[in-house]
């Protein structure tokens, strides 16, 4: 199904209006196609010179990678569609391994669809999601992992998810995970070796510390790939409440701008409201809640309850605020029943004003901070709480790799499982071929990471996540 016989095109910016937009070729005829359309050099009337020599366009581009001033140019009209910069890039020096031709239009809407039109019906074929990157797979220039990868970076939020992707993309995990693979396939040759050939004579080797030592390093792996993938996908953090203890004020507050309407009115908030926070290389999903009460006769007040409660259930943290110049009231204590068994931090809001007596005897488990969304005392430690809540307290060294995707540690715990299983059976004194038989499937589970034993299907599901012209 992955064919790379025939040639690809697609759009690889944003739709949209911008500086420059970018048509992508790859494949055997994508200088041929090129060559068809583009009209190197500036001509004082591109089209009226075409029009009366009656001759298709054609360039010269032998200097592969090279930009090149010209036109782009319909060869069964000759129109000028766009004033250009192209490229060639010569296999197998390209991102894909195959010959690439690019086309720097300009951004915006028109001149890119029919600068992809001409590609098409000149011979191209609409690329797939992903379809660059695949063959950049598949002609063995990068494994799945950095592939994946490459996905991570155009999605990365904050400069510390940028670092993650890009040791992906470099291969440091890749190089642990084959490693670790390898010694694997050595043992697992040892005790093949000892199955096949019972009565010569096989020189006697410990296998379990070298058992030990994959175990250990994915035990290290796994130990740090929530931190990876919290970096990766971010932190959904709900803040909830009842009406007008300030919880839009604190959205607006960590956000430092004026996002959420705040008003005295209680149940200013009717939908859920989310944004983007980068805290400390943490991508933090803020979601703005309407306020929770216990009964309403409003229909909009209903639903926006539904919603909030909807949030709450989805998000990975909790901030629940209260008011601390006012006593809990029985919605509070309803409302961190709610929150119960989340992860949660208790903000008690409004410290400007004059306290409220009483002790808060709601989430006793939760970190508990002190703010002031008015005048924004507080926030830091609030913000140090979260981090402090997300990471646990674990360091990491800036070089180590890090297990960035559900489907790693997925994966890697599989492998874990498999080794265990093994030391077990080598420890019991069973016959190697009951040791080997789980050797086997933590080879094949990692080989599942960098792309050694991977499946079509599993291909498809990676690769459709990419936009096209990637």
């Amino acid at each position: 199904m992955y064919s790379l016989d025939d040639t690809i095109a697609a759009i690889s910016t944003p739709i949209g209006e911008g500086g420059i937009g970018i048509v992508r070729m790859s494949g055997p005829e994508a200088l041929a196609i090129l060559q068809k359309i583009f009209v190197k050099g500036k001509r004082a009337n591109p089209s009226t010179e075409l029009r009366t020599s009656l001759q298709p366009p054609t360039c010269n581009l032998q200097l592969p990678n090279y930009l090149h001033y010209g036109h782009v140019v319909d060869p069964e009209t000759a129109e000028v569609v766009d004033e250009v910069l192209a490229s060639y890039m010569e296999a197998p020096r390209t991102y894909t391994r195959q010959d690439v031709a690019e086309i720097n239009c300009h951004g915006g809407i028109a001149p890119l669809r029919r600068t992809l039109e001409l590609c098409l019906r000149q011979g191209a074929r609409l690329a797939s999601p992903g379809e660059f990157t695949l063959r950049a797979f598949i002609n063995g220039r990068i494994d799945l992992a950095q592939a994946e990868a490459v996905l991570d970076i155009v999605r990365a939020k904050t400069e510390a998810g940028l670092r993650v992707a890009i040791g992906q993309l470099e291969g440091r995990l890749s190089e642990l995970v084959r490693a670790l693979r390898g010694q694997l396939i050595d043992v697992l040759a040892y005790l093949e070796a000892t199955i096949d050939f019972e009565e010569d004579e096989i020189p006697e080797r410990d296998i379990a510390p070298d058992l030990e030592g994959v175990h250990r390093q994915l035990e290290k792996l796994l130990a740090h790939a929530d931190r990876g993938i919290i970096y990766r996908q971010g932190i959904r953090t709900a803040i909830i409440g009842k009406p007008n203890v300030g919880k839009s004020s604190l959205l607006n507050a960590l956000l430092r701008t004026s996002r959420a309407i705040v008003t005295p009115i209680p149940g200013t908030t009717r939908d859920t409201l989310e944004e983007t926070l980068n805290l400390q290389g943490i991508p933090l999903v803020l979601v703005d809640t309407a306020g929770i009460v216990a009964e309403t006769e409003d229909v909009i007040e209903q639903l926006s309850i539904e919603r909030s409660r909807k949030a709450l259930a989805q998000a990975d943290l909790a901030l629940l605020v209260v008011d601390g110049s006012n006593p809990l009231t029985e919605a509070d204590h309803q409302i961190a029943g709610l929150a119960a068994g989340k992860i949660a931090i208790l903000v008690v809001n409004k410290i400007d004003l004059p306290r409220a007596g009483g002790s808060l005897g709601i989430l006793p488990e939760a970190p508990r901070v002190e703010i002031s969304a008015l005048t924004g005392a507080g926030l830091e430690e609030l913000e140090e709480a979260i981090v402090d809540i997300v990471f646990s307290g674990q360091v990491l060294a800036s070089d180590e790799a890090l297990v960035s995707s559900p489907r790693h540690k997925d994966i890697l715990r599989r492998a874990l499982d498999h080794v265990a299983s093994a030391q077990g059976a080598h420890a019991r004194g069973m016959p190697a071929d009951f040791v080997a038989i789980d050797l086997t499937s933590a080879v094949n589970a990692l080989g599942e990471i960098t792309g050694e034993t991977v499946t079509e299907d599993l291909l498809e599901t990676i690769f459709s996540e990419f936009c096209v012209g990637k």
